[in-house]
């Protein structure tokens, strides 16, 4: 493996000598495609274009997320960003690498979280958007655009995690194909018409199971935080570790957003009556606008609060988007004395 890390602490060193335009290119494509983006922009997107591939982006997003961990904790994947270190190289030869605000990722490497996770939520809408295509339009080009801009998009996403020192190209290789694979593979069998029951037993046992895995590992003797204490050990300035690329984080967010699907599943404040096109447009806007300011709402800094505000949140996102936001939409667009306005 020794050989393999060289070679892409080269192939780093090589994006990282480009233009430096590009420096801002690849910050800015690896903090948007942040796995978080899936919850908080892509969902509520997807929802408002069509409530299945909605209930598919964030149920496949939630899925391959939970599924990545469990890889990290098993695969053991190296950084970059202190492989360097670790490893000798940069005492043996000279290596001229940067980090940003970006690098410190406190979780393992293999296989990359941001194209895995992307990668598999992405899958149904873009699936969507080509059938959309192909309804209005008999041009290849056309109809295969959204699969060439998932594909651009994924290419370019892998690039900016091995510039920022986030991976290494085999790890950005393997989530690429982990996340295609498992948006064909989940598309097909994503619970839209599920009663809220079996989002909740999902979100308990998607919680129970990460505890007994994590459990198992530390009962077999490994050190499952040995990636927190390298990152903390060398990353250029502390402030750029972050609790939210921690394991647990992903748990939270995960459990959260499928408590969130029976939440919203249970309490419906809407009968599933049909929105308009201008109706769709104005929820996406709202749900937008909710979601980043309940995420912006104050995070505490105590390790435990935080992991259960998070959860909070993200169990409230789901709700919002899918129950509160369109029962509103429809309640404002309703003339007065509407007999369904009571």
């Amino acid at each position: 493996m020794d050989a393999l890390h060289t070679a892409g602490i080269r192939f780093a060193e090589a994006l990282q000598s480009g233009p430096p335009w590009l420096e801002k290119f690849w910050i800015s494509v690896t903090s948007l495609a942040d796995p978080k983006s899936i919850f908080t922009v892509c969902f509520p997107l997807a929802y408002f274009l069509d409530r299945k591939v909605g209930v598919s982006v964030l149920w496949i997003g939630l899925v391959s997320e939970w599924l990545n961990v469990v890889l990290k904790w098993f695969l053991f994947g190296e950084r970059p960003f202190w492989w360097v270190h670790e490893s000798g190289l940069a005492s043996k030869e000279l290596v001229t690498l940067r980090q940003f605000p970006v690098s410190c990722e406190t979780g393992p490497g293999s296989p990359s979280g941001h194209c895995m996770i992307t990668g598999a939520a992405l899958w149904p809408l873009v699936t969507a958007l080509t059938a959309l295509a192909s309804r209005h339009s008999r041009s290849l080009v056309v109809n295969l655009t959204p699969f060439g801009a998932y594909t651009l998009l994924q290419l370019a996403v892998g690039l900016s995690r091995v510039f920022v020192l986030a991976h290494f190209p085999h790890q950005v290789v393997g989530g690429i194909l982990a996340g295609a694979a498992l948006g064909w593979g989940l598309q097909a069998r994503t619970p839209a018409t599920c009663t809220s029951g079996f989002f909740m037993a999902a979100a308990l046992a998607l919680l129970l199971s990460s505890l007994a895995l994590h459990s198992l590992v530390i009962a077999a003797g490994i050190d499952i935080d040995w990636s927190i204490r390298l990152a903390t050990k060398w990353c250029s300035d502390p402030a750029w570790l972050r609790l939210d690329t921690r394991p647990f984080a992903s748990i939270c967010r995960d459990t959260g957003s499928a408590l969130g699907l029976g939440l919203a599943a249970g309490f419906p404040l809407h009968r599933g009556e049909p929105l308009d096109p201008r109706q769709r447009v104005a929820g996406a806007v709202l749900a937008l606008v909710a979601i980043q300011g309940l995420h912006r709402l104050f995070q505490p800094t105590d390790a435990t609060l935080w992991y259960g505000t998070s959860f909070l949140k993200y169990a409230a996102g789901p709700w919002l988007v899918a129950s509160l936001l369109p029962w509103l939409v429809l309640s404002l667009a309703r003339p007065r004395g509407s007999p369904h306005a009571e």
